[in-house]
């Protein structure tokens, strides 16, 4: 057997190398021969986190502080492993103690500012992250996040600036490529956007795809069959299957590998020829194409975004029976509503409601609302008691075939930044979008209409979390006459 030392340092090299299994492995021979050895529980504590495991990571470095609770690294490491399950308060109180043992932890700095940016407090996360800067200024993820938290205040030319110096000082850096991207788009520079956007692959958020099968480059097609995989959100794929037309004009047999609640709506979509739900066995293909790659390949500008709209429509028999529960209209407009999308991201909970600030807009006169609210639609509306003002037939929706049926019957659907509001847009149904003050990079950051959707109009907050004035302004429009044909 080799010594402790020894094989505590071919673990360490495994660990930097990224090879996680090995590492894992040694790491715990290292343990089993010294149970309390502090660096192994520490890193093995890290690599768990690395991997997703978070709350073994909790545990794991727990451990380790038993045994020293003296160490900024470690408590570092915890408080990200907290960071990571929505502990944030903790995380933040792990980094201060961090901070109060070491003053001039870099690293302790930075994660503060991520922890604080994540609870809406950026104008603080910004110090943070500009301290950290002073103590390591070539420290390329403090410039990342320094980035991200300077785009949520709007101030951009700051933030591309930051993401320009992290990719300075790490020029493999994918996140920071990433981000950039997002921003590029968000600024309509699609040109030079769209080819950063293929960083998400490498992005430490991003599961990545392996095929044996070379991926499309956009060349010729003449009959192959392409598998087209659908990525990120359910909005993502509703938004993106447009393309699946452009291909099959260019000759390809079209296999579309899609999440199983997508998989009966998106049967729908021109250009499909075989349809797999994720998880099951792939058929034969000859190339490969990852959905939210498209946009380049196609050289898709502001103005040729496709607009062939309506391109997803409702099952006729799931309408027929829907049009059945729905029954006589008993006012003069039927109006769903959706307040809060799927995601328990914090970065991405700005884009949510509490059902109870909009119940202004539910005691309009002359309107049914129906919950289009799939996950905690039906306990949200019993909390806040808005059950007489909220129809809900949530209980017969199964899957995104169900809600578009639904949909069908609706005079207009007002949602937030949620994959409702894609599926309202891909229908050429009347959609009102409600979108936090900067917002996600396919809406833009002016104007009322998109070029992505012709039916869809948008509400923006004029200031970081004002849901308040987006709210009374839709809640005026709706008591026009005109209100769905504007």
């Amino acid at each position: 057997m080799i010594p402790v030392a020894r094989a505590f340092e071919l673990a360490v090299g495994h660990h930097q190398a990224g090879r996680f299994p090995e590492a894992e492995t040694a790491y715990r021979q290292v343990l089993a021969v010294e149970p309390q050895h502090l660096g192994a529980l520490n890193l093995l504590g890290l690599l768990a986190h690395q991997v997703g495991r978070h709350g073994l990571a909790v545990d794991l470095i727990r451990q380790a502080l038993a045994l020293d609770p003296h160490q900024p690294d470690a408590l570092c490491n915890l408080g990200e492993a907290l960071r990571a399950t929505g502990r944030l308060d903790e995380a933040m109180a792990i980094y201060r103690r961090a901070l109060q043992l070491q003053p001039n932890h870099p690293e302790a700095c930075d994660n503060l500012g991520i922890a604080l940016a994540e609870q809406g407090h950026f104008d603080q996360a910004i110090f943070a992250h500009q301290r950290a800067l002073q103590l390591k200024p070539d420290h390329a993820p403090a410039h990342n996040n320094l980035g991200t938290a300077l785009v949520e205040l709007g101030r951009f030319d700051e933030a591309i600036a930051a993401f320009r110096t992290a990719l300075r000082f790490q020029p493999d850096y994918p996140d920071a490529r990433f981000n950039a991207s997002l921003l590029l788009l968000l600024e309509g520079d699609f040109e030079r956007g769209w080819p950063l956007y293929e960083s998400r692959s490498d992005d430490s958020r991003t599961p990545k795809r392996d095929f044996r099968q070379p991926r499309w480059d956009g060349g010729p097609l003449n009959g192959r069959r392409l598998l087209l995989h659908a990525e990120q959100g359910f909005g993502d794929a509703i938004q993106f299957i447009r393309y699946a037309r452009l291909l099959a004009d260019r000759g390809a047999h079209v296999i579309l590998e899609s999440p199983s609640p997508l998989a009966a709506l998106l049967r729908s979509a021109p250009g499909i020829s075989e349809l797999i739900a994720t998880g099951k066995p792939l058929p034969p293909f000859d190339l490969h194409v990852p959905m939210l790659s498209l946009p380049l390949l196609f050289q898709t500008t502001p103005e040729t975004i496709p607009r062939e709209i309506p391109y997803l429509f409702p099952d006729k028999g799931l309408s027929e029976n829907w049009a059945g529960r729905l029954g006589a209209k008993t006012s003069p407009l039927r109006v769903g509503l959706a307040w809060a999308g799927r995601s328990q991201n914090a970065r991405l909970r700005k884009r949510q409601i509490d059902l109870e600030s909009l119940l202004p807009l539910l005691s309009i006169t002359g309107v049914d609302f129906f919950n289009l609210q799939i996950d905690d639609g039906t306990a949200a509306i019993q909390r806040v008691h808005a059950r007489s003002r909220l129809i809900d037939l949530t209980a017969h929706v199964r899957d995104f075939a169900d809600t578009a049926a639904l949909m069908a019957h609706l005079d207009l659907i007002i949602s937030v930044d949620t994959a409702v509001a894609h599926l309202a847009g891909a229908m050429g149904r009347p959609v009102w979008t409600l979108l936090p003050f900067v917002p996600d990079w396919r809406w833009g950051l002016k104007n009322e209409h998109t070029p992505w959707y012709p039916t869809m109009r948008l509400f923006r907050q004029p200031s970081f979390g004002d849901w308040d004035t987006v709210i009374q302004r839709v809640t005026h429009e709706l008591t026009q006459p005109t209100t769905i044909a504007k």
